[in-house]
């Protein structure tokens, strides 16, 4: 008999449920908000509690599943690393948040490690994000990113959200297909990125040149600015080229995740990433 042919063992809970906090009116400790850097990692939702449990990398803690998620584990074969604890959707619900779609499962987990600038691979493209900060967003950009086949995501410590929680639900898995490299100063790891030869754009509504006109090569680093402010300055200033995505409609202007999907489609056709 092997690992899938193995039905994973369940703990059910008690009625006080998974760690209940005492009963002094106060929210459990990550009740609503994301965990802190140095915090567990908040994974809930099918897809993203799934491939965490694919993932050999992600070191799963704690696993809370409803009866209907434990059974459709079950009847995947779904390997899982660790005792799950069977709890009530409520349970999850209280944890998590009314507005949490949750499908019955909860994981709480080691963040990824996060690999260093020099490690980029050599090919294909990378995407590199100036302190976006809505988690929505981000989610939205790496779930596209891991559809292109994207080397890595490079985003700051700083004025961006934690790969936890919404984030990580609304990447749908994502989260542990591409790398997501941390960086302390955006410019200067960009600087890094040209000494190394990537071709860094940056995507900006007042480029001097279309996206789509320009001669692209690998490795290339495709680098997006927040909703509103854009890229910074000094972003602008250092990568190879600024370059606009130009559209026929009246609105010259998108959503900055949909803006890296058309940015993603442009590059890897050119690059001939597509075949």
């Amino acid at each position: 008999m092997n690992d899938r042919d193995r039905k994973p063992k369940f703990r059910r809970s008690g009625g006080k449920g998974p760690d209940r906090p005492r009963e002094s009116g106060r929210r459990p400790a990550w009740h609503g908000r994301e965990s802190s850097p140095d915090g567990p990692v908040i994974l809930y939702g099918w897809h993203t509690v799934v491939a965490a449990l694919a993932n050999p990398q992600r070191q799963i803690r704690k696993l809370w599943l409803t009866e209907n998620a434990a059974r459709r584990l079950a009847d995947d074969n779904i390997k899982i690393p660790v005792t799950p604890e069977i709890v009530r959707p409520t349970m999850i619900d209280q944890r998590l948040g009314p507005d949490a779609v949750h499908q019955g499962l909860l994981a709480e987990a080691d963040p990824l490690p996060s690999p260093e600038i020099d490690a980029l691979a050599q090919e294909g493209i990378v995407l590199v994000l100036d302190q976006i900060t809505d988690p929505h967003n981000v989610g939205a950009i790496m779930r596209s990113a891991a559809a292109f086949a994207v080397k890595a995501i490079v985003t700051t410590a700083r004025h961006s959200p934690e790969a936890t929680g919404v984030l990580a639900k609304s990447a749908s898995g994502a989260l542990e297909l591409v790398p997501l490299v941390t960086v302390q100063n955006l410019a200067r790891a960009l600087t890094e990125m040209n000494d190394q030869g990537f071709m860094t754009v940056g995507l900006d509504s007042a480029g001097s040149e279309n996206l789509g006109a320009i001669a692209l090569q690998q490795p290339l680093a495709l680098v997006l600015g927040a909703e509103g402010k854009g890229l910074r300055q000094l972003t602008r200033e250092t990568c190879s080229v600024v370059a606009r995505l130009d559209m026929p409609g009246e609105i010259k202007s998108l959503n900055v995740s949909n803006a890296a999907v058309l940015a993603l489609y442009i590059g890897a056709t050119r690059l001939g990433l597509m075949g």
